[in-house]
């Protein structure tokens, strides 16, 4: 094979691999479809550059997505970007990456450069929003020297990736570690103005698009930022065999939709049960309720608010009066049923549905049993 053909190949074993969201890397990226493409040794000028394996994942979207379906996307993620910038001012935001380029695929990140003295102060901003986010201090050989950037990852329609930098770098130009040019950045006005230019959405327009998000955040995307972070918390293997919270909570409401597949609210109740495991290890379910506020039903935040009384029914520890209360209640056959799956959603090795499938299934079943 000529190290033409093969360098060719290999661009396009990355960029699938890259794609696919396999791998996130070009290095880790090309070295994976080397050893795909070719069992030998391959020369290192043989293996294609970054931004040949770049071309092929643009290449990609377009096969893949259509012109219309990437158009729609990169508007909608265009004027979240705005949103987020002017949510960002104080820390005098810039918009990099696919986003602004205009290259975006399915799992692009909305990427933002800011500047604050310390990260503290930004994710005091993201507390009074009310979203999910995680801060990652990543370690990096730059330029011939250890460098720790620091990352805010915030939940959110689409993934948002917050880099902080010094005040001191806010007239830095970042240079692009592929092709070693300037980054392309815009700041808010500038960002408003190509929505304009590119999709014909006046300013007035724009600002009632911004006005809806802000008066309506998506409660699937709430509840899923809440449920993630579950992945991480690990039970204790005498009460939960079966390991983390999110599998757990995967289990229970694969139970809740045997038994009651078309009650939003009793499924709901069974998914976002122990959301509060990932924010108060100690008080789960007032955590929870804190975080669920205004975005779930009464009867769904009793059920949950419930849920661990049902543990002391079953072992005989609850106290007369309050078990009497608890008999009295209409929704006490409801939180049974609840107590049961809860009880039962402990079995290692089983295979459950993924969050996002659960919430798209929930938010069908007003039209699928009207």
């Amino acid at each position: 094979m000529s190290s033409k053909k093969l360098r060719r190949q290999i661009a396009w074993e990355a960029a699938r691999l890259m794609y696919s969201r396999e791998v996130s890397e070009y290095y880790t990226a090309k070295q994976k479809a080397a050893r795909r493409i070719y069992k030998g040794w391959i020369k290192p000028a043989d293996l294609p550059t970054n931004a040949e394996i770049r071309e092929q994942v643009l290449q990609l979207t377009r096969l893949s997505e259509g012109a219309e379906g990437s158009a729609s996307r990169l508007l909608d993620m265009r004027l979240r970007a705005a949103w987020w910038l002017r949510k960002l001012a104080p820390f005098h935001p810039k918009l990099i990456g696919s986003v602004l380029k205009g290259s975006v695929r399915e799992g692009s990140d909305i990427d933002v450069h800011v500047f604050a003295a310390n990260v503290h102060s930004i994710t005091i901003m993201l507390d009074d929003l009310g979203v999910h986010y995680e801060v990652e201090r990543k370690r990096l050989q730059k330029d011939g020297e250890l460098r720790v950037f620091t990352h805010v990852h915030v939940k959110d329609a689409f993934p948002i990736e917050i880099t902080v930098y010094a005040p001191a770098l806010m007239g830095y130009r970042f240079r692009c570690s592929i092709t070693g040019k300037p980054i392309e950045r815009a700041g808010s006005g500038d960002l408003e103005r190509l929505i304009a230019i590119e999709h014909g959405l006046k300013a007035n327009e724009q600002i009632s698009r911004f006005s809806e998000m802000d008066a309506c955040p998506d409660r699937a995307n709430v509840f899923l930022s809440l449920l993630m972070p579950l992945e991480k918390v690990k039970q204790n293997p005498r009460w939960h065999p079966e390991g983390d919270a999110l599998y757990h909570s995967m289990q229970v409401y694969a139970l809740a939709k045997d038994a009651m597949p078309y009650d939003e609210e009793f499924l709901l109740a069974a998914l976002l049960h122990d959301v509060g495991k990932a924010i108060d290890r100690d008080d789960h379910v007032a955590a929870g309720l804190e975080a669920l506020e205004g975005f779930i039903s009464p009867r769904t935040a009793w059920l949950i608010a419930r849920h661990m009384d049902v543990h002391k029914i079953m072992d005989r520890t609850i106290g007369a009066r309050h078990r009497k209360r608890l008999v009295a209640h209409p929704l006490y056959e409801d939180l049974l049923v609840l107590g049961d799956c809860d009880r039962h959603g402990r079995v290692p090795g089983i295979e459950v549905e993924e969050p996002e499938e659960a919430l798209d299934y929930i938010e069908q079943i007003e039209e699928m049993f009207s």
